[in-house]
């Protein structure tokens, strides 16, 4: 088994610099860090998340325990042996993620309430964004709101998000706990398959509550990972992280802003007018966590062992990678699937901010380099994502991908690029991405005669339908 999040064996890619890129991901450890069940020790003050606790769980909730922390501690774990609820024990990831937030990041900056100023800025940079996206897409805008978040507010806003996307893969942990006891005996054990279950939940809360609290630290929107992670229709940035990105750049903190503004304002624009879009990629997230399977002789001999006094048993028995993807088809194509679907939104975006932002902004090649690279060398969101769904959006398909939505706009216009997001099945494929020519100059399929026949037949006035002289001799003759 790997030492890669769940034990997963993520895709292999090439760094876009090279050797020097191999070099630079061998020294930060390749984006996963040190072995742990998630993979979540490379993250930056992440366990080292920069605080007590690195290795073990139980100490990042419960600090130092000196004396007076005792009492504090013992609460903690009533309430984790208590925990009757589904797979993640989530008040115990919020309350993680907010105190990793107020520790504040590795540079020293903690977390600030927006002001006014703040406020104003953001609203008047995702207001001008949308102006400028009229030009550059066909898809109206989709932000009723544009809001200036902190990291506690942010954290606060996308857990519903992040409960959607980790369940599933928590779910087969879970479901493995309880059924590696033969039947006869789990009523018997039944209080013992309960704490265990709880002890998973508060362990899965503890190490998700880290990677948000962390990742809170450095996205600079709610769509950083390419998946709306905040409520609908709302277009939110980070002002605090915005200036934290820009700051070593060299390009002025308003077109920082601006650009951001235009990514976020764009993903916004997909989400809210592409209908299925967001149930799409759930769902292709949660086809991939259904084919996560279990090492249930590891199992087995975990909980012959289990010792209720010793809950780190369990995570230590974690770290030896007990969950990894199935090797089948079905488990291949679901991870096709969702690649592909991430990376064709996520390039959509690509072409059409800089479609947006290159007559306008003299920064506009350096910053979507910039975000580019970020992808590329495991950016942070890439990272939480890769460490909680076992999952990496590979840079490769995302630079394919934006250049096949390019490739589309010269060849059909900004309608007809746009009108592929009308149904899942007119969406380019993993093959198209590595053929873009042959996809942009494919016959475009037109719906215009099957959608006028299905109106014309729901509102009972159907005509027969045009057939060639040869078709139309056939029916007579028929007759």
């Amino acid at each position: 088994m790997s030492d890669t999040p769940f034990g997963f064996g993520l895709p292999p890619e090439e760094p876009d610099d090279g050797d020097e890129g191999k070099k630079k991901d061998q020294e930060s450890g390749g984006g996963q860090g040190p072995a742990n069940p998630f993979g979540f020790g490379g993250l930056p003050g992440a366990g080292g998340f920069g605080s007590p606790g690195a290795d073990n769980p139980l100490a990042a909730m419960f600090g130092s325990l000196n004396p007076n922390d005792l009492g504090a501690a013992f609460q903690q774990l009533g309430q984790m042996l208590s925990y009757e609820g589904g797979p993640v024990n989530w008040d115990m990831a919020k309350q993680i993620a907010r105190q990793t937030v107020s520790q504040g990041t590795q540079d020293g900056v903690k977390d600030a309430s927006i002001g006014p100023a703040d406020r104003s800025a953001v609203e008047e940079a995702v207001r001008l964004a949308d102006l400028w996206l009229d030009d550059a897409t066909s898809l109206p805008s989709g932000a009723g709101t544009a809001v200036a978040w902190s990291r506690a507010e942010w954290v606060e806003a996308t857990l519903p998000a992040w409960k959607e996307l980790v369940d599933p893969v928590a779910e087969r942990v879970g479901a493995a706990m309880g059924d590696v006891l033969p039947e006869e005996m789990q009523a018997m054990a039944g209080p013992l398959i309960g704490m265990m279950r709880s002890m998973g939940g508060a362990m899965f809360g503890t190490q998700i509550g880290q990677a948000v609290g962390v990742l809170a630290g450095e996205v600079v929107g709610s769509t950083d990972i390419g998946l709306p992670l905040g409520p609908a229709g709302k277009a939110a940035l980070l002002p605090l992280n915005i200036e934290a990105f820009g700051k070593d750049l060299g390009v002025p903190q308003e077109e920082v802003r601006l650009y951001l503004a235009l990514r976020e304002a764009a993903h916004q624009r997909l989400f809210a007018h592409v209908p299925w879009l967001r149930s799409h990629l759930y769902g292709a997230v949660d086809g991939y966590a259904r084919g996560i399977k279990v090492d249930t002789a590891k199992l087995e001999d975990v909980v012959g062992q289990f010792d209720p006094a010793n809950p780190e048993q369990l995570q230590d028995a974690l770290q030896q990678g007990m969950f990894q993807p199935e090797d089948t088809p079905e488990q291949k194509a679901a991870l096709a699937r969702l690649e592909t679907a991430l990376a064709l939104v996520e390039g959509w975006v690509d072409a059409v901010v800089h479609a947006a932002a290159k007559p306008r902004l003299t920064s506009a090649d350096a910053l979507r380099e910039t975000l580019r690279r970020r992808r590329a060398t495991g950016g942070p969101a890439e990272q939480t994502f890769a460490t909680l769904i076992g999952l990496e959006l590979r840079p490769r398909r995302l630079r394919d991908a934006s250049r096949l939505w390019a490739s589309l706009t010269d060849a059909r216009g900004v309608d007809g690029r746009d009108g592929l997001w009308a149904h899942p099945d007119m969406l380019p494929t993993a093959s198209d991405l590595d053929d873009p020519d042959g996809f942009v100059h494919r016959e475009q399929l037109d719906f215009s005669e099957l959608d006028k026949m299905l109106g014309e037949a729901a509102s009972g006035t159907a005509e027969k339908p045009n057939l060639t002289k040869d078709e139309d001799s056939k029916d007579d003759d028929t007759e």
